[in-house]
């Protein structure tokens, strides 16, 4: 219980600190922001990262283009290339770590494209545990309830989206009836540009994210996969570069929902949404990010504040994702954080920093 206050006390200092600072002028620099903000870790690479999975403040994996795996064990002073061999073709968008030696990455694409990799030895050796072998089906994203059961989602087949399910930590998989889903709109598919256009809560709960179609849409299920309801969610949509890329989900209740267009320059006007019934409704932000964003995560341990990014910035909300603010303008694909508030941020050209106080 004490570990559990001070932990919500530090939370609420990170958050109020960000909060605070003001906004970062220069995007280059990145040196971090009075009192908080993102330090710059040397990966040794320009692989683009939109897999990202924070074990803690001191270990974490990145997944990215070239069939690129990092893994740091030191707080990001040194990353450790472990890519699965043979990979360099794949596009890695989604890594989920249940610690520092076990994770499971998703290769995207069409047909045999779209693959899972586990690894059980920190890296050392990977195992193949699916490949897609139906040329219409493409995997965007992975999450798993604990560290036995897991889904990752595909784009619509036959008018309906495929998920795939493990029951034994991703080291076999096999597609769930499509019975329980509803139809897809015309045109729309899931965004796999930062690993969270699928996410989980508790034990059972998931929920994706959807665009590309004439209204952005987020869905729920709350058996693990099996069956799904939907609702729309108040985000751009209309075009194929357009929709919710992104949820984060505190708890089964409340989650938040971050999108836009990805296009540089295209305005995103209602960037971001709230919900506080699980998905059911969701309520577009007072006071939203000013442009597309294509991560957001909770801050551990708070009940009110999250961290947004993109290509043009990070944006903090201290108030439940109801108001965001710019706090830096560096640009990251992805974010993520520990439970021992360890959060981390990854993007293009190799970039991946650590959130830390000032000093730190």
């Amino acid at each position: 219980m004490r570990r559990a206050v001070a932990a919500g006390v530090c939370a609420a200092a990170l958050a109020s600190a960000l909060a605070a600072a003001p906004a970062q002028a220069q995007p280059a620099r990145d040196k971090g922001l009075p009192g908080a903000g993102w330090r710059l870790k040397d990966t040794g690479t320009d692989a683009r990262f939109r897999g990202l999975a924070a074990v803690s403040r001191t270990t974490a994996w990145v997944a990215g283009s070239k069939g690129t795996v990092l893994r740091t064990h030191d707080g990001g002073r040194r990353w450790r290339d472990v890519s699965p061999p043979g990979a360099e073709g794949l596009e890695f968008r989604d890594v989920e770590a249940f610690d520092a030696r076990r994770a499971v990455v998703l290769a995207i694409g069409e047909g045999e494209a779209s693959r899972v990799f586990r690894t059980d030895d920190a890296g050392a050796t990977w195992t193949e545990s699916f490949r897609n072998t139906d040329p219409r089906a493409f995997y965007d994203c992975l999450t798993f309830f604990d560290a036995r059961n897991g889904i990752a989602l595909g784009d619509p087949v036959d008018g309906k989206y495929r998920v795939l399910s493990t029951g034994d930590g991703g080291r076999s998989w096999r597609v769930l009836p499509s019975d329980g889903m509803p139809a897809a709109q015309p045109g729309e598919a899931a965004f796999a540009a930062g690993g969270q256009c699928l996410v989980s809560a508790g034990r059972r709960d998931a929920w994706f994210a959807t665009g590309g179609a004439a209204t952005a849409r987020v869905f729920h299920s709350a058996d693990r996969g099996r069956t799904w309801t939907v609702a729309d969610a108040p985000l751009p949509a209309g075009d194929p570069a357009r929709g919710v890329f992104a949820l984060a989900f505190r708890d089964t209740r409340t989650g938040l929902a971050v999108g836009g267009d990805y296009r540089a320059g295209q305005p995103s006007p209602k960037a971001a949404a709230v919900t506080r019934d699980g998905g059911a409704v969701w309520t577009e932000a007072a006071e939203p990010p000013p442009a597309y964003r294509s991560g957001v995560t909770w801050l551990p341990h708070s009940r009110r504040a999250a961290l947004a990014v993109g290509p043009t910035g990070t944006d903090v909300t201290s108030d439940g994702g109801r108001t965001w603010r710019t706090v830096d303008q560096g640009s990251y694909d992805t974010v993520d954080c520990a439970a021992d508030l360890g959060c981390w941020a990854a993007g293009e050209r190799g970039r991946v920093a650590r959130l830390e106080p000032a000093g730190g």
